[in-house]
């Protein structure tokens, strides 16, 4: 049973490439075993025992890919967004109770100035140019701590743990176990039918479930390879895709639509590769946007949905021969899915709040009882969880989105608590009241806005509360259009609103 990550990677051939990047040779099956076997050992020289939270905070590449992976099998990991700005380093470390961080070798900036703040160990990764791709050592700044037992995580140890932002301004904690990881990789493996044969092109932020375990541990589960970019940019993908040679990609709607627009300067790249097929996940791809893809790269373009809470994917557009739905998140694959009525504990037909119940379905939100008291019921044998997504199923099984109940914004796959940017914004001297809302945007889906009154005898513009704002919250947070009004529109009961409140501000077309 791969149970495990370490599981994941133990049958597949010694020799088999692995992981790959930019101008560098591959690093194999076996190259990765023993890498994982020497961060173990380093680690528990430090002192780092099974359950110790290691924070992660390193650009795109192959060694942000490998250490994930390595660290691991070791210990639990948290990735974080290198954009974060110290206070929220400081925050994340703080919630996570890390005892460690990994920073790239000779790295001096926020999560450094936040780590020493906290007092959380410093870990220094050292490349080596000569190495394979992915290769590291690790390093402590200062000496380490006595030797920790040389344990490894078993199937119900946590493997991971990421923020997800709620409805709520503080975000929740989602741990994933090892089980939970690997249940979601061999969901993958087997939806995609990937095989030692494949190659995946990585362009997705490996701090993100998306790519973390769509890309990579999926690959891996496969004994396939991944082929890891510095992140996306669409100037350099297609000389990405001509010297990886790729058999498939995954990426958000807007990284698709960006590659869309060079596509046609590249046609003889894309015969050359002949990718088996495109994947979207994250956001909703648009339908023209899904057609478009699939005759430019002539291959079938397979929309999933996921999210944190599931170890990322719920449902998938199955390979040919079934068809690929445009519209449609696919059908279930892997945990069970199913609706429930919004607000009584019970399965229905029709449209309602999608469910989820599986393998890879994380045992609960940590120290937040409120919210697994709302987000998981129990009902007719099984445990479900809310996605907080409203949709249906057509009579083939395949799965239409029709909406979110929650008021997340989804900016591109990214997702943001208005209540967090409400915090932020509120401390700035001259806003007296402020209501952060999703504004639609053709590209992203929604970008972040807010409307913002001002104290009496207050002096601030929007290019002064988007100033503060930037230098407190990563850039993808902060909010793109701030309207400064003398009141804002409030419901029928007198409480403020942000659904809606794009249109009833004139800044939206009326739904």
């Amino acid at each position: 049973m791969t149970d495990t990550i370490r599981a994941l990677l133990a049958g597949h051939e010694e020799d088999l490439p692995a992981i790959g990047g930019p101008d560098r040779d591959w690093l194999t099956y076996g190259a990765l075993r023993g890498l994982a076997l020497d961060v173990t050992e380093a680690l528990r020289s430090m002192g780092i025992a099974v359950t110790d939270r290691i924070a992660i905070v390193l650009p795109n590449g192959p060694e942000m890919a490998t250490a994930f992976v390595t660290v691991a099998q070791a210990a639990v990991t948290a990735p974080l967004n290198p954009a974060y700005r110290t206070d929220e380093f400081a925050f994340y470390l703080e919630d996570l109770k890390a005892r460690a961080i990994i920073l790239p070798d000779g790295f001096e900036g926020p999560a450094l100035d936040a780590a020493n703040r906290l007092g959380v160990a410093v870990l220094r990764l050292k490349t080596d140019a000569g190495k394979p791709a992915g290769w590291f050592s690790l390093a402590a700044d200062a000496p380490p701590g006595p030797l920790a037992a040389g344990t490894q995580p078993d199937a119900d140890d946590v493997a991971l743990i990421l923020h997800t932002s709620g409805t709520t301004s503080r975000p929740k904690i989602v741990p994933l176990l090892q089980s939970n990881v690997a249940a979601s990789a061999d969901h993958i493996r087997t939806s995609l039918a990937l095989t030692p044969q494949d190659r995946c092109l990585n362009v997705m932020p490996l701090f993100h479930i998306h790519g973390l375990i769509a890309a990579v541990t999926a690959s891996l589960a496969a004994g396939a390879s991944i082929w890891c970019a510095s992140g996306f940019d669409a100037l350099r993908f297609f000389g990405w895709m001509r010297d990886a040679r790729p058999t498939w990609y995954t990426a958000v709607p807007t990284m698709h639509q960006a590659i869309l627009s060079r596509a046609g300067r590249n046609a003889d790249i894309i015969a050359a590769t002949g990718l088996r097929f495109l994947r979207s996940s994250s956001a909703s791809l648009p339908a023209q946007v899904m057609l478009t893809l699939a005759e430019t790269f002539k291959a079938p373009v397979i929309e999933a949905y996921g999210m944190t809470e599931a170890a990322h994917q719920m449902a998938s557009n199955p390979l040919p021969p079934r068809a690929q739905k445009p519209g449609s998140v696919g059908i279930e694959a892997g945990p069970f899915v199913r609706i429930a009525d919004e607000s009584d504990d019970r399965l229905i037909d029709g449209i309602g709040e999608v469910v989820i119940s599986g393998p890879n379905v994380t045992p609960g939100y940590e120290n937040n009882d409120e919210a697994n008291a709302k987000s998981f019921f129990s009902a007719e044998g099984r445990r479900w969880f809310r996605t907080g997504d409203n949709g249906s199923f057509d009579d083939e099984g395949y799965l239409t989105l029709t909406g979110r109940l929650k008021e997340i914004i989804n900016r591109g796959g990214e997702k943001i608590s208005p209540l967090e940017v409400d915090g932020v914004l509120m401390d700035h001297p001259a806003v007296a009241q402020v209501v952060t809302f999703a504004l639609p945007h053709p590209k992203l889906g929604e970008e972040v806005a807010a409307a913002v009154v001002l104290h009496e005898g207050g002096n601030a513009d929007e290019r002064a509360i988007r100033d503060f704002a930037s230098t407190r919250m990563a850039d993808f947070k902060v909010p793109r259009k701030v309207v400064i009004l003398d009141e804002i529109p409030k419901g029928a009961t007198g409480k403020l609103q942000r659904i809606g409140l794009a249109q009833k501000l004139g800044l939206a077309d009326p739904a």
